[in-house]
């Protein structure tokens, strides 16, 4: 058996928004733009699904656009000089965390660059746009290709994993998150419950501000750097 992570760090959008990658919820996010009904649920992809995978090609055209940046670099450095400490929980879509090099590493929300089989649930790696006309490698069925993303009303991925996770740390760390989107944003409550010390890092505070012990407020990029210098050094 894996022994648990001694630290589990949740990452939201704004640590990849300091890399350019457009967030959803701030006032000129992508949800301003474009209605959620329209786009990210199961309802939208079976009404029109060309319009959702035409939604989710600009987002993977734009992936391929934007770097890892030093909070990211920092984590997977955590990783590298920590062996088997640190597990991250990201509910970010796009693969900026592995480019970096983290691997301890769960996409709650789905991965961008991968494809889900909505017929036999194959899921596959994915570059370049998605069409009605792709068939799935395993059935070979057409019309049901979509991203591998979890939309609004569909259950976020490893759930079971991740509060065994959180429950067993003993720090817990939210960088670049809103703490308005559920259940990611009662994991900071599970961990303080389960007795784990709970730090924010964020740009500003987040809705679940108070359920931290510490909060440390700035750009992702050099608040996160700082912080592993501090775990590293205290090693």
């Amino acid at each position: 058996m894996t022994a648990p992570a001694r630290i589990v760090v949740l990452t939201g959008a704004d640590i990849s928004a300091e890399s350019g990658v457009p967030t959803f919820r701030d006032a000129d996010g992508i949800w301003s733009k474009v209605r959620i009904e329209d786009v990210a649920t199961p309802e939208a992809y079976a009404r029109d699904p060309d319009r959702v995978l035409d939604f989710y090609n600009i987002r993977r055209r734009g992936a391929g656009d934007v770097a890892p940046n030093a909070a990211h670099q920092a984590l997977a450095r955590l990783e590298r000089e920590a062996p088997g400490e640190l597990l991250i929980i990201t509910q970010n879509i796009d693969d900026l965390h592995e480019r970096a090099g983290s691997i301890a590493l769960i996409h709650m929300h789905g991965e961008i660059m991968r494809a889900l089989c909505a017929a036999c649930g194959h899921r596959w790696p994915w570059d370049g746009d998605m069409a009605r006309s792709d068939a799935c490698p395993r059935c070979e069925r057409r019309d049901v290709v979509r991203p591998d993303v979890v939309w609004f009303g569909e259950m976020p991925y490893q759930m079971e994993r991740i509060y065994e996770a959180v429950a067993e740390c003993e720090t817990f760390v939210s960088i670049g998150t809103s703490g308005a989107v559920y259940p990611a944003a009662g994991l900071s409550a599970e961990a303080r419950a389960a007795g784990a010390r709970t730090l924010e890092l964020n740009l500003e505070p987040s809705e679940t501000v108070t359920a931290f012990e510490e909060a440390r407020h700035g750009p992702a990029s050099d608040l996160v750097p700082a912080w592993v210098e501090e775990v590293l050094a205290a090693r």
